[in-house]
Formats: C-alpha cells, sequence, structure tokens
C-alpha cells in the first residue's frame, strides 16, 4: 500500500477565536493532499476532467483528537483504503511534526461519473487510467 505525505503550515487564517484550526479547513488539507497523491502517479484532476471524468464526494468523515495551532507544521498522510471500478475511497491521518501527535483521521468517499453526472465503471471506460490508479493500491 502507497502512503502519500504531504506537508503544510498552519496559517494564521484558518485558526479560530480559541486559536485552533477551524474544523472545516481539515477538508480542505483532505483535497489538497489527495490531489498531491493522484498527482505521484503522474495524472491530475485535470487529466480526469479532460476525459469527461468527475470525482465528487459522496461521503466524509473526520475524528478530531487535538486541535492544530497557528504555525504548527502539520503531515498529511493519505493512501486509497478501497477502490472499485466505480468508486475510490482514501484516508487520511493528520499529524503534527515537532510531537507526531495524531491530530485527526477523515475518510472521503468519491464516485466516477461522466459529463451526464451518471457513475460510471473506470475499468470498462477509461482502463489506462484504471490501472494507473491500480498501482495506488
Amino acid at each position: 500500500m502507497y502512503i502519500d505525505k504531504t506537508n503544510l503550515v498552519v496559517r494564521y487564517a484558518e485558526t479560530d477565536k480559541m486559536g485552533i484550526v477551524h474544523h472545516s479547513n481539515y477538508y480542505i488539507w483532505f483535497e489538497m493532499a489527495r490531489s498531491e497523491f493522484i498527482k505521484k502517479i503522474g495524472i491530475s484532476y485535470s487529466k480526469f476532467e479532460e476525459n469527461n471524468i468527475m470525482m465528487p464526494l459522496v461521503e466524509t468523515h473526520c475524528k478530531y483528537y487535538e486541535g492544530a495551532k497557528y504555525d504548527d507544521n502539520i503531515r498529511i498522510e493519505t493512501n486509497i483504503d478501497q477502490l472499485t471500478p466505480v468508486k475510490v475511497i482514501f484516508t487520511y491521518n493528520v499529524f503534527r511534526e515537532k510531537n507526531n501527535k495524531l491530530l485527526a483521521k477523515g475518510k472521503t468517499v468519491q464516485t466516477f461519473i461522466n459529463e451526464d453526472f451518471k457513475i460510471i465503471n473506470l475499468k470498462k471506460t477509461h482502463n489506462d487510467l484504471w490501472n494507473k490508479l491500480q498501482v495506488l493500491i
């Protein structure tokens, strides 16, 4: 199983009145980490869209253990938990770098659809992209 690591530094604008990262930002971080993860195999979301494939989120989840704070160095470890011809499940572990503390765990479920918003079987319709994704699991 391939695990990708994405690093970032918490920006002041991402924190709330309590001085911790607002929960909504974790989903932005997940999207960033997911995009970087896919780029590692030489494709991007743009490449999917050029092939009339979209990947909408159909489910999200995040469990928070401890809040990230301004200027924390964060590491997001991303992997594919499950891949079928019609959907992909990504998981995310968010760590504070200085103490390797697990701050949050997340999951997103995405399906493969065409420009008509119909679910497609990626293995049948775009076997080249399917094979590239297979390398990551």
